[in-house]
């Protein structure tokens, strides 16, 4: 196969490996809506970055491939070009399936008090941030974080319109928004008064209200 550049595309080496660019097409199937992708293939493993498109030609994902697993960033986008989601993956070299991963301290997590050699599970692994959009607005709802596989993080990005604690600066729902009941304060002449007559039997006192 030609591509529109004059590129040979779709090409297998003499055992029958796909090697090279290739363009792939998976027609429609159980409700499922196709979609074309393309990249290159080392070995017959996807290697590097990897795009796919609608049948129409509308971009859908970008994905980056190392060993034939998914490595680094994917992110996918609604038929509209809005993301959708952002991933973070990490490939497990077949030939060595291992990494060193740093052991940190139990009273101080920013302490690295020795590091070990660990066997991965696996093909691809989740590491690393992955994050979620909405996809009207393309602002981030949720993220969620990863190590090896392991969900270390997870949590709704916090509403950027809520009121802003200025002894804090983090943004936080004043203590009536969360009860569903409002406080108000009594006059300062009705907590005298009350100072006053404390202890008191049958003493009764005005706090401001009018009426019965």
């Amino acid at each position: 196969m030609i591509g529109v550049k004059g590129d040979t595309l779709n090409c297998v080496d003499m055992k029958g490996m796909k090697q090279g660019r290739w363009v792939n097409e998976l027609p429609p199937l159980r409700g499922e809506k196709g979609y074309e992708e393309q990249g290159v293939y080392i070995n017959d493993k996807k290697e590097g970055q990897w795009q796919q498109f609608t049948l129409d030609g509308d971009l859908l994902a970008i994905e980056n491939y190392r060993w034939g697993n998914k490595n680094g960033r994917s992110m996918y986008y609604n038929p509209f070009g809005q993301p959708l989601r952002e991933e973070s993956w990490k490939a497990v070299n077949p030939d060595n399936p291992y990494d060193t991963v740093d052991i940190y301290s139990l009273n101080d997590p920013t302490k690295v008090v020795r590091r070990e050699v660990m066997k991965l599970n696996g093909h691809t692994l989740r590491h690393g941030t992955w994050k979620f959009f909405d996809p009207d607005f393309g602002t981030v709802v949720k993220t969620e974080q990863y190590k090896l596989d392991k969900l270390i993080v997870a949590g709704a990005v916090e509403d950027e319109l809520l009121p802003i604690d200025i002894s804090t600066g983090s943004t936080t729902k004043s203590k009536s928004d969360t009860t569903g009941k409002k406080t108000t304060a009594k006059p300062q002449a009705v907590l005298d008064y009350e100072k006053k007559n404390a202890g008191k039997k049958k003493v009764k006192t005005r706090d401001g209200q009018t009426g019965y």
